[in-house]
């Protein structure tokens, strides 16, 4: 009952007019950027941290959370249309929607996409509701050296699992370990990496890395590397969907959500797992003209399915990112930059210590949710024509924005060169397939994993055993050892089957 009547509160709160409006904001802009090519969520986020800073922190968040989902509403249309995803999590999408679009059944492929998106981030938003403050009240019980593995696990399953390559998400993590250690240290106060620039001794700001890294990188490797744009377009029909297609698409809603949620929920992030796992189980349980439709006309349960899963993927990642402090994807560890931005420190403190922001959040998710699907029901056209926008103004639209949002922040010359810098070096990560999510996940989460470290030898007295000699902490331990080696091995063994 309690949750109940907080959750009655935070939707008082973003109720109000200025929070509705936030929201409608975020959920337009993010459909939007959803919409067009290339640019995701991350990027949608980055670029438009800085302009917030002056803005009331519930109405922030609640601004943020509704780019976050608006923007993986928005990606199914380019998918669907183009055969051109702009997130990850559209790819899957892209496979089935395209060849309904070319069999003239594009507008029953986006209602579908739409709809599933509804039903799969409204059943998570209640998991979120019923249990975030249960994760957050056993989060309480975690001690520092608990915290620390946590740390290490989420450092491991960013940098090792998601990226293509072990190496090279391990550098991209150093990368972002080390960004985060410049500045002073938090227990001695002294300068530390600084090169005695008077500007870095309160650190790197992570907004500049966030902008740099995913903005003014996107708009300058796009420049660089791809010079060709799609550009042909099927034809919009009609949105909506027939009796069959309900009937085919509303076990695929519930079986991805069903996939998707646990996804969102561990720090392993990623919403490409779920969705190909959800696409794989709807061809799997196919039959008869059902399966004929998958790679040749288009099946609606290869689209209904996966967009099920990405959606629930993302809301639910909202569980460890405001109960353990825990981003699991890019735009999660940008979210977390937001948080920090005002002072405020997600963990199982936040439900106490900023209850009425926590439920206005989630309360905004019912709200967002919604607001959504009467934008992308009758709003379709209109964003359609948002992938007609030439790519040079986009790019330079971006540039610009990312510019004058970091200079408002400090009036500081050096922050445009250190954010063109860091721009470079995206440029570099993306041009030689480095993931850049564990460069801000290191950077984000690592002054806060050193001070755990610190807390966790004072507790043992300087002895690294007190890891090994408390259960959570020894389970944890294993969890990594396991994501570390499991996946070689089942490589391995792969690999010996085939050659036999």
């Amino acid at each position: 009952m309690d949750i109940f009547n907080q959750l009655l509160q935070g939707f008082i709160t973003a109720a109000t007019p200025i929070n509705l409006l936030w929201c409608f904001v975020g959920c337009a802009l993010g459909t939007a950027v959803g919409v067009l090519p290339g640019i995701g969520p991350a990027v949608a986020v980055a670029m438009l941290l800085p302009i917030t800073v002056k803005v009331e922190a519930t109405a922030s968040m609640i601004f943020f959370a509704g780019i976050y989902y608006g923007a993986m509403y928005g990606g199914s249309t380019t998918s669907i249309l183009l055969n051109t995803p702009g997130e990850t999590a559209s790819m899957v999408t892209a496979m089935e929607g395209n060849k309904m679009a070319k069999s003239r059944r594009a507008g029953a492929a986006l209602a579908t996409a739409a709809i599933g998106s509804f039903v799969a981030g409204t059943i998570a938003t209640v998991l979120v509701t019923l249990f975030a403050p249960i994760v957050a009240d056993l989060a309480v019980k975690l001690g520092p050296p608990e915290y620390f593995m946590l740390m290490l696990l989420a450092f491991t399953t960013v940098s090792a699992v998601l990226g293509k390559s072990t190496v090279r998400g391990m550098t991209a993590l150093f990368i972002g370990l080390a960004a985060g250690l410049v500045g002073l240290d938090q227990i001695s106060g002294q300068a530390r990496y600084t090169g005695g620039v008077p500007e870095l001794l309160d650190g790197i700001e992570i907004v500049l890395v966030a902008v740099g890294l995913f903005a003014v990188a996107e708009a300058m490797y796009a420049v660089l590397y791809e010079g060709r744009v799609v550009d042909t377009q099927n034809k919009l029909s009609k949105v909506y969907m027939t009796r069959r297609d309900w009937r085919r698409s509303w076990p695929a809603w519930l079986r991805g959500t069903a996939i998707g949620v646990p996804f969102g929920c561990i720090p392993a992030g990623g919403t490409e797992i779920p969705t190909f796992l959800s696409y794989a189980a709807e061809k799997k349980l196919a039959r008869g003209e059902d399966l004929a439709e998958f790679g040749t006309a288009g099946a609606i349960e290869g689209v209904a399915g996966p967009e099920a899963a990405n959606n629930a993927t993302v809301t639910a990642a909202m569980i460890p990112l405001l109960t353990l402090g825990i981003p699991t994807s890019n735009t999660t560890a940008i979210l977390l930059g937001a948080f920090q931005n005002y002072g405020i420190q997600p963990g199982p403190q936040l439900f106490t210590s900023s209850s009425a922001l926590v439920w206005a959040l989630i309360a905004s998710l019912y709200i967002g949710n919604v607001m959504l699907l009467v934008l992308n029901l009758p709003l379709v056209g209109l964003w359609v024509k948002l992938l007609k926008i030439p790519k040079p103004y986009l790019y330079a639209g971006i540039l610009i924005f990312a510019t004058v949002g970091v200079y408002g922040m400090r009036q500081s010359a050096f922050d445009l060169f250190l954010l063109y810098g860091i721009g470079v070096l995206g440029v570099i990560m993306r041009r030689f397939d480095f993931p850049t999510a564990p460069v801000v996940v290191g950077m984000i989460l690592g002054p806060l994993a050193e001070a755990q470290l610190r807390n966790a030898m004072s507790i043992g007295e300087g002895s690294a055993m007190i890891f090994l000699q408390r259960p959570a902490s020894l389970v944890l331990i294993i969890v990594v050892v396991g994501v570390l080696v499991l996946p070689r091995l089942a490589r391995r063994w792969t690999a010996r089957r085939l050659a036999v």
